[in-house]
């Protein structure tokens, strides 16, 4: 059944919104994937608070215009395509399609859109290796943990020091 135009603008509207909040977009292009699994990507998406949008080209192509995007056409792009937005992480959409790609051969990942640029497939697979946000994050803590734990194996370790040798000195009394 066709859509309506009040429909339609509310659509619109919706697109415009996500790509005003999103921090990179993911195209791919979904014919042949079950509803089982499209059903399960989108509840990994939701768990990665990652957006889900499926609409027309056209839509698509009104809405990256009203957003501002003036080099971005997902009207040129091949297959139905599926919008993935990222509304936290930059990396989180490319990382999602690309693992359920894994699985899902009918998945495929087709361009995406990067600092308000279109970017191809290639860009996308190789953000997709970066690692999360919050990996990134676990690492810089750890690095300025680092030295602090020296320290403390240090200082610890002059205590363990300490302690042998008064147990030492202790067993040669107790020996003596």
């Amino acid at each position: 059944m066709a859509k309506s135009r009040k429909q339609k603008e509310a659509t619109l509207a919706e697109l415009v919104d996500a790509l005003s909040q999103t921090k990179s977009v993911v195209f791919a292009d979904f014919k042949g994937l079950t509803v089982k699994d499209a059903t399960d990507f989108r509840n990994k998406a939701r768990k990665e608070n990652v957006g889900v949008i499926v609409a027309k080209k056209t839509l698509m192509r009104l809405a990256f215009k009203n957003a501002g995007y003036e080099d971005v056409d997902p009207s040129s792009l091949e297959g139905a395509l599926v919008m993935v937005t990222g509304l936290e992480d930059e990396v989180a959409p490319a990382k999602l399609v690309s693992d359920f790609s894994k699985d899902h051969e009918a998945l495929k990942i087709v361009a995406g859109v990067l600092e308000r640029k279109l970017v191809d497939a290639n860009a996308i697979k190789a953000l997709a290796k970066l690692p999360s946000k919050q990996e990134l994050l676990a690492k810089l803590v750890g690095s300025i943990n680092a030295p602090v734990n020296g320290l403390v194996n240090v200082l610890a370790g002059n205590l363990r020091g300490l302690v042998n040798v008064l147990n030492a000195v202790k067993d040669q009394k107790a020996a003596a």
